[in-house]
């Protein structure tokens, strides 16, 4: 309300009550005014209060809530259901234009704010996280599989003979994926094993360079986060010989920003070397659902071939779900978060080996991999039909998800290529295992359940093998 309206309330009211109410308003707006002016992620966090107030007020902004819009075009926001406007906070022109998906929609004055603001809190979130060095940001509504092949396809117009992509094996489908959908041709690089970690061939990158040269090279394609036993790659070495060999550089840092671990990484490589862009998922790092990522980089003009290489506008939900959650938890909320996952990856790694020694088994040795671990199962030989792959299936009926059990003959073809014992991240890994990961978002009552349903589930599979055994 203005001032006149306040003013005739007084003649409803008390003006003393008026006058409370007016300055409880006051203090929701002077949030929203600091945010408008620095344009920075929040210290403290948000009451939804003052957040549903801040998008009520940008979503008037828009075309489609002008009480006196007359739309004549094909696309003017128009939505049937009552509910899923709601759901959007009416703001249904989505955000970009179709040649720039960071570009100002004349149509939507608040969902353009809207996008500016979150991109710009981003910023800030990978800079407080570590990724000092980082120019620019922006959000896609696409998971991080398709937001690496926009980056690959920006590459096309720079690289115009590149035709491969150099990739340190890992063992997730949409990772590699990526360098099909984008129209280049994979080279494979197979890992090294150091004790328990498989880590980055860094002879095999330089070597493959030299054999196919490096105008014939789109970029190498590096990795931070994955699942143990599998460990981040050099990114600094990598980054190095890319520098040096005058190649590209995009880095799938899909779950990083909650470690400080691939912050550094990631930081000193584009000290020392060559990161064209850096990709994260936004539900695996900020607890919204899935379906966005955040494109990033140290070169604000690549950063802006990537935006405008998106076709068309783009969806505004995961920069709504962003701009939501970024504020509710503030830099203390998240922060808070970091400081909670790190001490419950110390936490599960501590059960997880005491699970192991009980059952004559051990947690792998994967010191550099921050997030993920590794227990073998080695000992479990089964004397059936049964794979010990159904291990996994025992805890997911047990209501335990996000476990992975890894055994020797899963091989696989994607894209036309054929992976050996898929799933190990390499052809020969000397070990059968279960992973388990300690996340954001995670807490002691999961570590405990998942410790305890574990136990029971190695207890039951040794039973069953036993009686099988006696049944033979």
């Amino acid at each position: 309300m203005n001032s006149e309206s306040y003013q005739l309330c007084e003649q409803i009211v008390s003006s003393t009550y008026i006058q409370q109410g007016r300055e409880a308003k006051q203090s929701h707006e002077n949030k929203i005014r600091v945010l408008l002016e620095k344009q920075k992620w929040p210290e403290e966090g948000w009451e939804d209060t003052t957040i549903e107030l801040m998008l009520s007020e940008l979503a008037v902004m828009d075309s489609n809530n002008f009480q006196s819009n007359c739309g004549v075009g094909e696309r003017e926001a128009r939505v049937a259901s009552s509910l899923v406007a709601k759901r959007h906070f009416r703001l249904g022109h989505g955000i970009g234009r179709s040649g720039d998906i960071t570009a100002v929609q004349p149509k939507a004055a608040g969902s353009s704010i809207l996008m500016k603001l979150t991109n710009a809190m981003m910023l800030d979130v990978l800079r407080i996280t570590g990724i000092r060095s980082t120019a620019a940001c922006f959000i896609v509504p696409t998971a991080t599989g398709m937001a690496l092949v926009l980056c690959m396809l920006a590459l096309r117009q720079q690289r115009p003979l590149g035709k491969y992509v150099i990739w340190p094996r890992i063992d997730q489908k949409s990772c590699f994926k990526a360098i099909i959908t984008a129209g280049y041709q994979p080279v494979v690089i197979e890992n090294i094993l150091e004790g328990d970690e498989l880590t980055t061939n860094l002879p095999e990158i330089e070597k493959k360079i030299e054999e196919l040269g490096a105008d014939n090279i789109a970029c190498v394609y590096s990795t931070t986060t994955c699942f143990a036993p599998r460990v981040p790659d050099k990114l600094e070495e990598i980054a190095s010989i890319c520098k040096k060999k005058g190649v590209a550089h995009i880095i799938n840092n899909a779950y990083g920003v909650q470690l400080s671990k691939c912050a550094h990484l990631i930081e000193q490589a584009a000290r020392v070397g060559r990161v064209d862009a850096y990709v994260q998922s936004s539900d695996k790092n900020f607890l919204v659902p899935v379906g966005g990522a955040i494109i990033a980089g140290f070169d604000e003009g690549f950063i802006n071939k990537v935006a405008q290489t998106y076709p068309g506008r783009a969806s505004a939900s995961p920069t709504i779900d962003l701009f939501i959650t970024l504020l509710s938890l503030g830099v203390k909320g998240y922060k808070q978060l970091l400081t909670e996952r790190k001490k419950l990856y110390n936490y599960l790694s501590s059960e997880l080996a005491r699970v192991a020694e009980l059952n004559g088994e051990r947690l792998l040795k994967t010191p550099h991999n921050p997030i993920s671990m590794a227990m073998s199962l080695s000992n479990l030989e089964t004397k059936s039909d049964k794979s010990i792959t159904h291990f996994g299936s025992m805890l997911f009926k047990r209501s335990v998800s996000g476990t992975r059990v890894v055994a020797e003959g899963s091989n696989k073809e994607i894209g036309g290529v054929r992976f050996k014992n898929y799933g190990s991240h390499c052809d020969e890994y000397p070990y059968i295992y279960i992973t388990a990961a300690a996340a954001i978002g995670m807490t002691q009552n999961d570590v405990d359940l998942f410790i305890k349903r574990l136990q029971k589930v190695i207890a039951k599979w040794k039973i069953d093998e036993k009686t099988n055994e006696n049944h033979n």
